[in-house]
């Protein structure tokens, strides 16, 4: 047993929009070193989920906690600078360069030149951008993928322990997607990162998280390890969901092999 607390807590927490309920009574850890993805249908609460992590919304009720703090003891400003955020719209600065965005967290802290400079190198090596070609290259010039890197190199340039995702690879074309998708599992892993990712994506969800949580009328319908969930015993919908890619590959093997 440890005393460690988790790297992100929700203790019943709810939150409203008008008479809209986004979130109604979610309790869930994440372990540190976790790589979470949260699915669910269009509504169902999973950007308010992650939004009120690093405080961008405040719950109604409940508490959320980040290493152990509640987040609303904290300020707003600093535990961003603690955790990353990459989202699908990426959210270059289209006036700086590749090094100038990925530079952003680190220079806010007060980073040295020199050390934010050596940081910018490593984190494009990191992200497979050429150092030489692409870190005075403007945003206008990269392609969706490229961009895409770099908002992951920016989320990470900080150092920070836990980092939020929001459909980041839902724009890029399927290659891209997938190849980028794979290098930030490999990334989660070697740097030892908490991860929360929402992704329409079963399959991906499947493929890449540890975890997967599934959000539905802001409530958890399901919570487990891939391979559990996969193997039935939820609600209708949540069979329906996890049933998905099976038969989808089904279809594939038959269009692969042909009929008998």
């Amino acid at each position: 047993m440890t005393d460690t607390p988790a790297a992100i807590a929700f203790d019943n927490v709810s939150k409203t929009y008008g008479a809209h309920t986004a979130l109604d009574g979610v309790t869930l850890d994440v372990p540190a070193g976790q790589f979470l993805a949260v699915v669910g249908p269009s509504g169902s609460g999973k950007t308010t989920l992650l939004r009120l992590i690093n405080r961008l919304i405040d719950p109604d009720e409940g508490t959320v906690r980040v290493e152990g703090e509640d987040v609303r003891a904290l300020d707003p400003v600093a535990l961003r600078r603690r955790i990353g955020y990459v989202f699908q719209g990426i959210g270059l600065f289209p006036h700086m360069t590749v090094a100038e965005n990925v530079a952003i967290a680190p220079r806010l802290a007060g980073w040295d030149k020199a050390r934010i400079a050596e940081r910018v190198e490593e984190l494009l090596d990191l992200v497979r951008l050429d150092r030489a070609a692409y870190r005075g290259r403007m945003p206008r010039e990269l392609s969706g993928g490229q961009a895409q890197r770099v908002g992951v190199a920016r989320a990470l340039a900080a150092r920070p322990k836990i980092v939020l995702m929001d459909e980041p690879f839902g724009a890029l074309d399927p290659l891209t997607r997938d190849a980028l998708s794979r290098d930030y599992r490999a990334l989660h892993d070697a740097l030892g990162l908490t991860t929360v990712a929402i992704t329409h994506d079963m399959t991906e969800a499947l493929l890449l998280a540890d975890r997967i949580a599934v959000i539905r009328a802001g409530r958890i319908a399901a919570d487990g390890a891939p391979r559990d969930l996969m193997g039935g015993g939820q609600d209708e919908y949540v069979r329906d969901l996890m049933e998905t890619p099976r038969r989808q590959a089904e279809r594939l093997r038959a269009l692969v092999d042909g009929p008998p």
